[in-house]
């Protein structure tokens, strides 16, 4: 076991502000020096231009190229290798795991993934400028893996597969561009039905209606279901489909099995994070290990975290911070049981 943490950055300003700031706190971390080091051994496998980035980006969410560019000012780097890196479109992302389950009440979701690209960053941003005030854990720094609006539109997403991949956004730049754009599920929706994928990824939303959606997505087509618990197969879209699905299947019906124990919030956070019930996964060698569980009270703008799995969840009230309370906590600490190297650690 190792103690791991992540860094509470809350933050008001434009995204422009935003990008500069959070590139002045990155550029001599470890977390720019791992990926630096990542480009010299291996070569990326898609180029990027600049200019048809530019442009997707300013259709769907030109507030994010704002932040883009403050954060290529504050980290000094060009424009190309801030896309690269922190940019979201047209790059690839390897396997993964993840659970999520709903209630009409909250969302909660493990996210399961491989260490050496966890940047260990979780966020509060209420911009100045345009779009909705967020918070959750990043992804790339500018991307979300999960998180919550102002609106209480809660998001997660689940990976299916990444053959056949086209031009198109990925799933942490589509997870913030769904937060920092859409007001409820519906909205969602049609942002996930208009916008370019570049792989098979579900992405499961709550809103304060109590209504929650899985929308299976892949570059050839959307499809939406109503549900309240997901892993990481379609069940509309088979054909898009690994063909080792087993341990996907496991988890959603130890879900399943088990939800009716989950009488309220706590108990159903416990079911995802304890390491006893059969969802909490260990697989960090296969890009699948639980490295942190979150939980969304939409209607309450209430948020979990914690990070590894038997762990108590740190609580925000991000309706408190909305109205301009501060947050005293700096760091959320944890235990996972791996000894492979975080990206912002080691």
């Amino acid at each position: 076991m190792r103690q791991i943490h992540s860094d509470i950055i809350p933050f008001r300003g434009s995204h422009y502000e935003f990008g500069y700031m959070q590139g002045q706190q990155l550029k001599h971390s470890l977390t720019i020096k791992n990926r630096t080091k990542h480009w010299k051994i291996r070569k990326p496998r898609f180029q990027i231009n600049i200019e048809e980035a530019k442009a997707k980006f300013m259709t769907y969410a030109p507030q994010m190229w704002s932040e883009f560019e403050g954060l290529k000012d504050g980290l000094e780097k060009p424009m190309e290798e801030v896309l690269r890196d922190f940019g979201g479109y047209r790059v690839e992302i390897d396997k993964s795991g993840c659970s999520v389950m709903t209630d009409t009440d909250y969302m909660i979701r493990n996210y399961d993934y491989q260490p050496q690209t966890y940047e260990g960053r979780y966020s509060l941003f209420q911009p100045t400028d345009q779009g909705y005030a967020t918070i959750g854990p990043t992804s790339r720094v500018t991307g979300r893996m999960d998180g919550m609006n102002e609106k209480g539109l809660a998001m997660a997403y689940n990976f299916t597969h990444r053959k056949k991949s086209k031009d198109g956004f990925v799933c942490y730049m589509i997870g913030r561009m769904i937060l920092d754009t859409c007001a409820n599920v519906h909205e969602a929706i049609q942002l996930l039905k208009d916008i370019p994928h570049r792989n098979a990824f579900s992405y499961i939303v709550l809103d304060p209606s109590g209504q929650s959606y899985v929308i299976e997505t892949s570059p050839r087509g959307v499809e939406v279901r109503q549900t309240n618990v997901c892993t990481n197969h379609f069940e509309t879209m088979t054909d898009e489909n690994r063909h080792h699905l087993e341990d996907s299947y496991k988890r959603m019906e130890a879900i399943n099995n088990q939800r009716s124990q989950a009488t309220d919030p706590y108990k159903a956070f416990r079911l995802l994070n304890d390491t006893d019930k059969g969802i909490f996964s260990k697989k960090y060698k296969s890009w699948a290990g639980t490295i942190h569980t979150s939980a969304y009270f939409p209607k309450e703008r209430k948020a979990w975290f914690a990070l590894g799995g038997d762990q108590e969840p740190v609580e925000f009230d991000f309706g408190a911070w909305l109205k301009g309370e501060s947050i005293e906590t700096e760091q959320i600490f944890g235990e996972v049981d791996t000894n492979i190297p975080f990206a912002h650690l080691d």
